[in-house]
């Protein structure tokens, strides 16, 4: 077996040579000795940066749940309005991350309508092969992007029960504070009734007094149970706010399966169309290959009993010819 020898020396000689003879000065020789060394990066394609800047936009939207996810669960760190300007802020990222890989789905979409041929044949494997990895590169960044809304998903969970929390307590407050005046007003209405004799003069006085405090205390009863009222109001509106949003993500999922299966049923569709046309076409190849062969077969009789009788008239002739 021969030996293997290594030509990139004397490939470079060969270089160098053809450089000088065609009058290079040093600096470019010297750049062309240093592209064997130092190659080039590969210049990427539309759809890597797009995927790349994607995901680098996934990694900021981690980041930043990072960065502020005390500040949004935590009650006493911000106030309402900087928890809601970040679940704000966060709304916005993950909408344009959805829209971006979109993007990239459609570009991808294009990409497989222009490479199909005649009758929906894909025309090259390579590029097959290429179209199936950037579909598990879109998957990727899916499934990302969803994990990263999950957890979002659960602070947002975590922020609303807090809320839900602290308003139970203030209800049983104010039921309690009721309890607890209620036998401070028969006591007094008890005193009232046993005044002796000597404390006569100054009832209508005390009477006026009384009854404005109990109209006093019928308003803020009434109040406190308008405000028991609205205080539940608000925690089941809270309850169904953050229902609606769980039912959201989960309706926009099934929007992604659904849109999905919707695809795919189209393609299924336009390959039973292409298999109707081909059993047509085959139908008719067939219809017309046996005519032919009918054809034929006629032809090959009638030449046949031709030559016979033509075999025939030549016997006869010649047995006239001998006979005369």
């Amino acid at each position: 077996m021969a030996k293997i020898r290594d030509r990139t020396e004397d490939f470079k000689d060969a270089v160098r040579h053809t450089a000088v003879s065609l009058g290079y000065n040093e600096s470019k020789l010297a750049a062309i000795m240093a592209s064997f060394i130092i190659h080039k990066p590969r210049q990427r394609s539309p759809f890597t940066k797009a995927a790349l800047k994607t995901l680098e936009s996934i990694g900021t939207l981690e980041q930043f749940m990072l960065k502020h996810r005390k500040d949004y669960v935590d009650q006493h760190r911000t106030t309402e309005q900087e928890r809601d300007s970040i679940e704000q802020e966060v709304t916005a990222f993950i909408k344009a991350c959805k829209e971006q890989i979109d993007i990239l789905k459609n570009s991808i979409n294009d990409e497989e309508a222009n490479t199909k041929g005649w009758l929906g044949i894909k025309a090259e494997t390579s590029n097959a092969d290429t179209i199936a990895h950037k579909h598990g590169v879109v998957l990727i960044l899916s499934e990302k992007l969803h994990s990263v809304t999950a957890r979002f998903d659960q602070l947002r969970a975590i922020r609303f029960q807090d809320a839900i929390n602290k308003r139970i307590p203030r209800r049983k407050l104010n039921r309690a504070t009721n309890t607890n005046t209620s036998p401070v007003d028969s006591s007094k209405t008890n005193s009232l009734e046993f005044r002796g004799p000597d404390e006569i003069q100054p009832v209508p006085l005390r009477v006026q007094q009384q009854l404005l405090d109990d109209e006093t205390r019928a308003l803020q009863v009434e109040l406190t149970s308008l405000l028991d009222a609205v205080q539940e109001t608000e925690t089941k509106m809270v309850e169904m706010s953050a229902l609606n949003h769980l039912m959201s993500t989960h309706v926009l999922q099934q929007a992604q399966q659904i849109e999905l299966l919707y695809e795919q049923a189209v393609e299924a569709t336009k390959n039973v169309e292409l298999g109707n046309k081909e059993l047509s076409q085959a139908i008719q190849r067939n219809s017309s290959s046996r005519t032919f062969l009918l054809l034929f077969l006629f032809v090959l009789t009638f030449s046949v009993l031709f030559l016979d009788w033509c075999v025939v008239k030549l016997n006869a002739k010649a047995m006239a010819m001998l006979k005369g």
